[in-house]
């Protein structure tokens, strides 16, 4: 396969995201089909054709179901508000693409399941977008965790904080809206919950207290909308590894702008690591002697793939936009046949069940498995 062909569903901040992955993917990674941009669909037939001129698609469209059923295309990236990931990634599968859709999976659970059903009855491959576990430094992290660097993991720590919902006097989205999911869980929780996943095997068991700091919004007409997600969300974790955890989440947090703090305790040591400082991570290992025992950073470098494929010296640092072409490099090695990195349906099901777990625990007050 020497080329694949391209569509795109959406072309706002993640759109243009993937757009830039496709275009990226082949100049940096060298190896694989070459992504040839055959369609793009958006909410009008005006901003669809700026937007494929913008972004190098060959044709646009405002009709999303003409874009799936385009025989030239044979991947479909989604990258539309979560109410519409359920129906577009099952049309596109069932139409024999392959999907790339951004988290969350769905809105709801039955959404989610119906999805991972048409995946694995399709045979096609299916990649969630969750990028942060592409980082070289989280791939590292997790080499150091199966050598045993810092011996048996008891605990860890996750926050993950931003302050786009901080202004109380902010306009009223469609993030405060029920049809959006829960909130702070759905919106950006998941994406802790991808790299507990990835680095620990996932979560058996939940407790979580959500919270709506704000109870309206102004309005675009003037007037005051009810907020109906919860923006704050503090959880009480047990993982599938035994070892115990808490996880912190606020959409309303004013100086984060895209925090994801992690902890990991160990017998031997503790790893930490920000995103907000996404190219370095602190190690500190018992073994050191007393008198020179501390956390030491590390930047990363060649030596932590594929940092090597953008930049050839350390220290330089790689951002939000590689790690999606790294994300879209392992999802045309999955279409190749090759072992690759991502989430697909099926284990973002796992991810979702927790999601819903945890919005379930709320509820009734309770430990509630996963």
């Amino acid at each position: 396969m020497t080329s694949i062909g391209v569509g795109l569903i959406g072309t706002g901040y993640m759109g243009k995201c993937h757009a830039l992955a496709w275009n990226a993917v082949k100049p940096v990674f060298g190896e694989g089909p070459r992504p040839r941009l055959v369609h793009l669909a958006e909410v009008s037939p005006e901003l669809a054709a700026r937007r494929a001129e913008e972004f190098g698609f060959e044709r646009s469209t405002s009709d999303w179901r003409e874009l799936v059923a385009d025989p030239e295309v044979e991947v479909v990236s989604v990258t539309t508000p979560n109410a519409f990931h359920a129906e577009m990634a099952i049309a596109a599968l069932e139409a024999g693409k392959h999907v790339w859709c951004e988290k969350p999976m769905a809105v709801t659970l039955g959404d989610a399941e119906r999805m991972a059903a048409v995946a694995r009855a399709s045979g096609k491959v299916t990649a969630l977008g969750y990028n942060y576990i592409q980082n070289p430094v989280i791939r590292h992290i997790r080499r150091l965790l199966e050598e045993g660097a810092i011996g048996e993991v008891n605990h860890v720590r996750f926050e993950m904080d931003e302050d786009f919902m901080a202004d109380p006097e902010a306009l009223f989205y469609w993030k405060s809206e029920a049809s959006s999911g829960f909130g702070a869980l759905d919106d950006f929780g998941v994406h802790p919950l991808s790299l507990m996943q990835f680095l620990f095997g996932g979560v058996r068991r939940v407790m979580a207290q959500l919270a709506m700091p704000y109870a309206d919004r102004p309005s675009r007409d003037g007037g005051r909308r009810k907020v109906e997600t919860y923006d704050i969300a503090s959880v009480l974790l047990e993982l599938r590894n035994g070892a115990s955890g808490v996880m912190a989440l606020d959409r309303s947090a004013w100086g984060r702008k895209g925090r994801i703090a992690m902890q990991v305790f160990g017998s031997k040591g503790t790893i930490a690591y920000d995103q907000e400082r996404m190219n370095e991570f602190q190690l500190f290992t018992a073994s050191d002697r007393a008198s020179e025992q501390g956390f030491r950073t590390i930047l990363t470098a060649p030596v932590h793939a594929p940092y090597e494929r953008f930049i050839p010296a350390p220290g330089h640092g790689l951002g939000f936009n590689e790690l999606k072409i790294i994300e879209c490099h392992e999802l045309l090695k999955a279409i190749g046949g090759e072992a690759a990195q991502i989430v697909g349906f099926e284990q973002g099901l796992e991810i979702e069940r927790a999601v819903h777990a945890m919005a379930q625990s709320h509820r009734e007050q309770k430990w509630v498995g996963v």
